[in-house]
C-alpha cells in the first residue's frame, strides 16, 4: 500500500460469512509468565499497582511540546467482555463504546453464531492493532484462562511476528503503548476483565487477512 492509497478504517461487527476462507498461520502458544511478556507488558497482580503509561502529544516540527502538556487525557474505565456466541468470538469494550467481531474457531464461511459446529481448538483472527497514545490493562474478573495475541512495535507487522500468550486467570496482562494486539481470548464461553486505557483512543489497524492473505490461529488451550 502506498502513501497515496485511501485507508479506511474497519468494519468491525459483520456476519463472518462476509469474510473469504483463507489459508491458516499458525501461532505459537506460549506460557505467560514474568519473563516472556518482558517487552510487550507485565502480568499485574493488583490494578492499581499498574500506572496507565500515557505517551505525550508528538510535536509537528521542529518546536517541541511543552513539558506537563499533551499528555493531560489519562485513562478511561469499563468492562471488557470476550462472549462465544456458537463459533463466532465478540467483544464488547465499555471502557470505548466498542463492539466487534474478534474471530471465528472454524471457516468463517461455514462459522454460525447461533451454535458450535466443532470444538473450540483455536480463534481464527481477522485484524490486530495498537495504541500509540498509551497502554492497556485487562484484568480478569474471574479466575479462568484466556489468550492474548502480542506483536512487538512497528508498523511492519508479519504474521511471524505474532505469539499468543497463555494466562491462566489468576494475575491480569498490561500491555505497553504501540505493541499489537487484539482483544482478549476467553477459553470458556465468556469472560469478563476490567479495562483500563488512554482516553485519547488512537487506534492502529491492520487487516491481517486482506494484507497477508491468512487468518491467524492461535491456540486456546496449551498442548497436552
Amino acid at each position: 500500500m502506498t502513501t497515496e492509497e485511501t485507508i479506511t478504517a474497519p468494519e468491525y461487527i459483520f456476519e463472518a460469512s462476509d469474510k473469504p476462507s483463507l489459508p491458516l498461520h499458525p501461532v505459537p502458544l506460549v506460557h505467560a509468565t514474568d519473563d516472556t511478556v518482558k517487552g510487550y507488558g507485565c502480568l499485574v497482580d493488583n490494578p492499581n499497582d499498574i500506572d496507565i503509561e500515557i505517551v505525550q502529544w508528538p510535536a509537528q516540527g521542529w518546536r517541541s511540546v511543552d513539558p506537563g502538556t499533551g499528555d493531560e487525557a489519562g485513562w478511561v474505565e469499563g468492562i471488557f467482555t470476550g462472549e462465544w456466541r456458537g463459533d463466532v468470538l465478540f467483544g464488547t469494550n465499555e471502557a470505548v463504546s466498542g463492539h466487534y467481531v474478534l474471530g471465528w474457531s472454524v471457516d468463517p464461511q461455514s462459522a454460525r453464531s447461533d451454535y458450535a459446529t466443532a470444538p473450540r481448538e483455536h480463534v481464527l483472527l481477522w485484524h490486530m492493532n495498537y495504541h500509540p497514545d498509551g497502554g492497556q490493562l485487562f484484568f480478569p474478573q474471574t479466575n479462568a484462562p484466556f489468550v492474548v495475541p502480542l506483536a512487538l512495535p512497528g508498523d511492519d507487522l508479519t504474521a511471524d511476528r505474532v505469539v499468543a500468550f497463555w494466562c491462566d486467570g489468576s494475575r491480569g496482562l498490561y500491555i505497553h503503548p504501540n505493541v499489537w494486539h487484539e482483544g482478549i481470548f476467553p477459553a470458556t464461553d465468556s469472560q469478563c476483565f476490567l479495562d483500563r486505557q488512554g482516553r485519547v483512543h488512537a487506534r492502529v489497524s491492520c487487516d491481517v487477512g486482506a494484507e497477508f492473505g491468512v487468518y491467524l490461529a492461535c491456540p486456546l488451550q496449551p498442548a497436552q
